[in-house]
């Protein structure tokens, strides 16, 4: 059968019906989610982070912890979409696997736990690159005091625009998104090689520079938090948590690539592999190369990576290199949105979010959930206020994206668990008796990050010094409990509604390719829904031709 056939009754299977097109292959997806994890790019914006919470133990070693549980949970989110692939990911696979009001409310907590997330880490994109581009100004002029809060703001205003104007005119040819992802891909690479070669050669060849011993790059444990050191080695592990979160991006981007079932477990932990293995390259070039600890901790432009880089290659090379870092991570904020979009499009169509009928339409000219991308726009820069008041305030909302993914990460996991993996759909990656286990440890992984995440930068912070991250989730789980009982509840994942998009999708499929048989054994083997096989066999017989 078709493979074009086989993905759209899948999604009529699900009560959907293909709203794109199968533009990605599994090359140009693997380059969308290395582009957005980012890993060794976000781990130059947090190195002070990694540096005082552990030092090079934690950032090395917390990376390979880090690394094998996001595995366990890359394998344990893969087998999920490969039963049921679909653009709400997380949220829909607990609707599935929990059939009651309270799975369904815990779905609908979900889908705004992992759309707010997505939201932040957006955001979160457009502040770096705001950062560095005023970093870069720094660099350049030595005598500058500054960014205020007004241009910072425009600056923020700036780039999450280009990325709403980028998606929606990328869009509107098939082959210019994935063109795009693998170009920033390769780019993104590059970049790593650029700045690790530039880094170890300058070092080696200035006779008053010098390498770092190989005892402080593997074995130096730096505290300079006040926390015991036990609970320094947990808040030290965000670092790397947060530069390999985000891989769920390739769920919600499921419903573009041929094959869902089979390419996006593939894609999951490939990218896990691969981004882990460039961030550890990266850190340990970084390592090795730094001068002086105190001197990057301080640095001028607030962004201690800027002055190790100057350290070593000098003012001019460090500039030239930071102009092509922000330019690349112009692109990878491109990628960001779109996978960022596609998940609140598939919250939107199942009628989660306020004015979900209008915010569901895919335009059919730009080929894109363009009304989407501006509601999204419109969000990020009320984010962007923050610049305006507080820094502090702005860092609480960027640092909650990584507990709000992980959060949305275990909850399908946790009730997968409870309710047992018999009730999973039939599924090409199938985990099987190392399914628990596997599940167990991201599981476990995800309760402890999340928890230690929420721990201020000391044991008794002053105002400025407390981690507001538990307040803005707070404020976001508060406002998903107001939308349930104001809209979701009636409209979210209703059983009505989910009919009328099965046969809606049924519309469209070409029925000559294959029986009747064939399509009511398809629907109760990927789907187990008797309810909607039986259905469809009654408008079936109502029409002689075959046709609904």
């Amino acid at each position: 059968m078709n493979q074009n056939v086989v993905d759209n009754l899948d999604m009529a299977s699900m009560g959907y019906k293909q709203a794109f097109s199968r533009k990605y292959n599994k090359w140009s997806m693997l380059a969308l989610a290395f582009n957005i994890l980012g890993t060794w790019a976000t781990f130059a914006y947090d190195l002070d982070g990694g540096l005082t919470d552990g030092g090079p133990v934690s950032i090395l070693w917390g990376l390979s912890t880090v690394t094998f549980c996001n595995l366990c949970i890359a394998a344990s989110l893969g087998e999920l979409c490969s039963s049921m692939p679909s653009a709400l990911g997380q949220a829909y696979w607990i609707f599935r696997l929990w059939d009651s009001p309270w799975g369904r409310f815990l779905s609908y907590l979900c889908a705004w736990i992992n759309t707010f997330g997505w939201w932040a880490v957006t955001a979160s994109q457009v502040a770096f690159m705001t950062n560095f581009a005023l970093a870069i100004k720094s660099m350049l002029d030595n005598m500058w005091l500054g960014a205020s809060g007004w241009l910072l703001f425009v600056v923020y205003l700036g780039i999450t625009f280009l990325f709403t104007i980028a998606n929606a005119v990328a869009g509107r040819k098939d082959y210019v998104l994935p063109w795009l992802n693998n170009i920033i891909g390769i780019q993104f690479g590059a970049l790593l090689v650029a700045f690790s070669l530039s880094m170890l050669i300058s070092t080696g060849v200035h006779s008053n520079l010098r390498y770092q011993r190989a005892s402080f790059v593997f074995g130096q444990w730096l505290n300079r938090t006040g926390w015991p050191d036990g609970v320094v080695w947990f808040t030290g592990l965000r670092m790397a948590a947060y530069g390999l979160t985000a891989f769920d991006s390739v769920i919600h981007m499921a419903e573009e690539i041929p094959a869902p079932r089979v390419n996006i477990p593939r894609v999951l932990y490939l990218v896990v592999i691969i981004s882990a293995t460039t961030g550890g390259i990266f850190m340990v070039v970084s390592l090795f190369c730094m001068q002086d600890l105190n001197q990057v901790l301080d640095s001028p432009t607030g962004l201690p990576f800027t002055t190790l880089v100057t350290s070593t290659v000098g003012s001019g090379g460090a500039v030239a290199l930071m102009v092509l870092f922000e330019i690349n991570g112009l692109g990878q904020g491109i990628s960001i949105m779109t996978a960022t979009s596609r998940l609140t499009w598939g919250f939107s169509r199942d009628g989660g979010l306020p004015w979900s009928n209008y915010l569901s339409h895919v335009d059919a000219y730009w080929n894109v959930p363009l009304r989407v991308l501006w509601i999204e726009s419109l969000f990020i820069s009320l984010i962007g206020v923050l610049y305006l008041f507080s820094q502090k305030a702005l860092q609480a909302v960027v640092s909650v994206s990584t507990i709000a993914l992980t959060v949305s990460y275990g909850l399908p996991i946790v009730v997968l668990v409870l309710v047992g993996r018999d009730k999973l759909p039939s599924r090409k990656f199938d985990l099987g008796g190392w399914g628990y286990l596997l599940n167990s440890v991201s599981i476990v992984y995800c309760c402890i990050t999340t928890t230690f995440f929420f721990f201020p930068s000391t044991p008794h912070p002053s105002a400025s010094e407390m981690n507001y991250a538990i307040a803005v989730f707070g404020v976001m789980l508060a406002a998903s409990v107001i939308f349930w009982f104001m809209k979701g509840k009636a409209t979210y994942l209703t059983a009505d509604r989910t009919m009328q998009e099965i046969i809606r999708a049924q519309n469209l499929l070409p029925m000559a390719e294959q029986s009747r048989s064939d399509q009511i054994r398809f629907y109760i083997e990927t789907d187990r829904s008797r309810l909607a096989a039986s259905r469809l066999m009654a408008l079936w017989d109502m029409d002689a031709e075959g046709q609904l």
